[in-house]
């Protein structure tokens, strides 16, 4: 009898703790992967929608891509306000606020009779976007300590790879089967879905509480990181324009044999950057940075080399370890600017790091441009590509290395 009563005792104590946090901790994570997945889904799924807008519209093809720019522009500058509204109001609140802006925009895309309607929908829509980005991010690693973040932020840059390869495909299957407006109107119940996830999976108070010693944003570390965001994004974005325009123009290849190479090249960084992540955890983020900036620019040496052909298939093999070397940066540059501060400016410090993307992504593109204004050819696609080689191990790799250890007692400070 004492037997059984000590087991009846035992059978009735509560589940491990321990494993209970960590599934509520991964249940945040994909809840905020999930929200901050579909903004980058908006990028992409309207981009291919364009032309078909254009002629609707009756607007110019050139005209068509400040769609684009606005939403962009308007992310961009709420992406700050966005990042200190998160550390004053908590994640949760700032990211269906956020959510719910974006769902009227595109809402009132998916209804706009005419082109002017259709910008200043974009508009409401970046700047749903920009309240959304800080606050899912802070959001997504207030569940896990310092020592575990890189692992959450290998899931989270995956995430948010598949949303970049599945936006066309959606986009074109929508535009296709009911036409331009059906590319918004699927945003909608998808912002809808993203904020139910939020609010299920997400607590009320994810921030620091009051008495925590807080930390600004803007400390040698995460200036760092910033900084190294924007070359990674830089590099990545502009050789993936380069090349992209000298498949379609001169290598003869359409434009989805020029989506699919570049696919794999962005399948390849999705891959790694969840093992990155983990390195990270368990070496330092210098170790994968350093490595990835070194990886990447071997690759975009061998194929800066003027005698190899951009069109064969050999030129494949350093174009993925390219995209293996960036997949190495996603997720140990966040864990390094995150873990540097207090969890109560960990939407400051995300806003910042996307401010450094969305900038290097800006020049890379622009960059790109000004390297092909004079025509798309082998040679200058070769330079160019030697060009970012260069900046990634003159530049990128000894920015890396620069980064040190943060502290670890503010690091420590979480959100619950």
């Amino acid at each position: 009898m004492p037997f059984r009563l000590a087991a009846t005792r035992r059978s009735r104590r509560p589940r491990d703790p321990v494993s209970a946090s960590d599934r509520q901790a991964w249940r945040r994570l994909a809840a905020c992967a999930a929200a901050a997945a579909l903004l980058q889904l908006d990028g992409t799924i309207v981009t291919v929608a364009l032309p078909s807008l254009g002629r609707a519209l009756h607007v110019s093809g050139s005209a068509t891509s400040t769609v684009l720019a606005t939403y962009f522009v308007a992310f961009a500058v709420l992406l700050l306000p966005g990042g200190i509204l998160a550390d004053r109001l908590g994640s949760r609140r700032v990211a269906l606020i956020g959510l719910g802006v974006f769902a009227i925009g595109a809402l009132a895309g998916a209804l706009a009779p005419g082109f002017g309607l259709l910008l200043g929908a974009r508009v409401v829509q970046g700047a749903g976007a920009g309240l959304v980005s800080p606050a899912a991010l802070a959001g997504a690693v207030s569940g896990f300590g310092p020592e575990r973040r890189g692992a959450a932020l290998g899931a989270w840059g995956a995430s948010a790879g598949v949303a970049n390869l599945v936006g066309p495909l959606l986009g074109g299957g929508l535009t296709v089967a009911f036409g331009w407006r059906a590319v918004w109107w699927v945003l909608l119940p998808l912002a809808i879905a993203a904020a139910a996830g939020i609010r299920g999976c997400l607590p009320r108070a994810t921030r620091a509480p009051s008495s925590a010693p807080s930390t600004g944003p803007l400390n040698s570390i995460v200036a760092i990181a910033a900084v190294i965001a924007g070359l990674t994004f830089a590099v990545m974005i502009g050789c993936f324009f380069v090349a992209e325009q000298f498949l379609q123009r001169r290598a003869g290849e359409s434009a989805l044999g020029a989506g699919a190479v570049l696919m794999l090249v962005a399948l390849v960084a999705g891959a790694v950057s969840s093992p990155a992540g983990r390195l990270a955890d368990q070496r330092g983020e210098r170790p994968p940075m350093v490595v990835g900036f070194l990886i990447a620019a071997a690759g975009l040496g061998v194929l800066g080399i003027p005698s190899l052909s951009l069109g064969s298939v050999w030129a494949l093999i350093p174009a993925l370890a390219v995209g293996g070397g960036l997949g190495l940066l996603f997720a140990p540059t966040s864990r390094v600017a995150l873990n540097a501060v207090t969890a109560g400016a960990h939407g400051r410090a995300s806003a910042v790091l996307s401010v450094g993307r969305l900038a290097g992504a800006g020049v890379g593109a622009g960059l790109a441009g000004l390297a092909l204004s004079f025509g798309v050819d082998a040679a200058r696609t070769h330079e160019a590509l030697m060009l970012a080689a260069l900046v990634c191990c003159i530049v990128g790799a000894p920015t890396a290395a620069r980064l040190s250890p943060p502290v670890r007692p503010l690091a420590s400070v979480t959100s619950e």
